[in-house]
């Protein structure tokens, strides 16, 4: 299968079959005599989670400390963007770059987190609850194959994915300019249903982004694209995060 990743950073080159050659001469030429692995993933998308949770905490005390949380969580966003392009065109760097991204994007969920959460004490647990169990229910889902990632399912998430980021600039660009009050906005139903189809869209990139792991591994990736792979993870994991918070505090508005 070549159809790539809707996941902004999967969606790459790096994974497609026919940049396998240049990668494996790339790999010869650096080093990297080993082949990426599931386990390999795992095990740095773990360690990438525990950087950005370590990252988030720092601003999360000093936010409640009486620090502006604004300005970190902006330049962290910033940061991890920057690292995640680099890396989307270098993924021999991801070694280097995706703890980076773990770190800077750490910033930008602390900050955010501490934002929510004294507006409406509580969110970010029921938002890191959500997040983990929309994983976990994927993983499964994936693993027994109870799930098929298939042409039409690439598809439809492809086109759907598409429409989420459109939207949301359009809607940006027009908020701007102008007056313009975006339908996602506030706390409406129309504003709440949209939150939940970007969620169950961003959960539906989950599975997208295990097989192009998969298929690394099966296309027998040099070593380096465990952390191409688990930053990739990590992206999808924040944006559904981030999801969630939007989605919990129009509820919580609504009480």
């Amino acid at each position: 299968m070549n159809f790539k990743s809707k996941n902004p950073f999967l969606n790459n080159k790096s994974f497609s079959p026919t940049s396998r050659a240049e990668q494996a001469h790339e790999a010869t030429v650096i080093g990297y005599d080993q082949e990426m692995t599931i386990s390999g993933t795992i095990n740095k998308t773990i360690l990438l989670f525990l950087l950005l949770t370590a990252s988030a905490m720092v601003i999360w005390w000093l936010t409640f400390n009486g620090m502006n949380p604004i300005i970190p969580a902006i330049g962290g966003a910033i940061m991890g963007l920057i690292l995640v392009v680099i890396s989307s065109f270098k993924p021999q760097y991801s070694g280097y770059l995706a703890p980076g991204y773990a770190l800077f994007e750490g910033l930008f969920i602390g900050g955010i987190s501490a934002i929510f959460e004294v507006q409406y004490p509580g969110i970010v647990i029921q938002a890191v609850g959500a997040t983990f169990v929309t994983f976990a229910v994927c993983l499964g889902l994936y693993k027994y194959q109870i799930v098929k990632v298939t042409e039409q399912f690439k598809s439809i998430v492809l086109a759907a994915t598409l429409a989420i980021a459109t939207y949301y600039l359009i809607s940006w660009l027009f908020s701007l300019f102008t007056s313009y009050q975006p339908v996602h906005y506030g706390n409406s139903l129309w504003s709440i249903g949209i939150s939940v189809f970007v969620i169950v869209i961003a959960a539906l990139n989950l599975f997208l982004d295990f097989d192009r792991i998969e298929q690394g591994v099966q296309q027998r990736m040099p070593k380096y694209m465990e952390w191409f792979g688990a930053m990739g993870l990590m992206i999808t994991l924040v944006w559904l995060y981030v999801e969630f918070l939007r989605l919990l505090s129009k509820l919580s508005s609504r009480d």
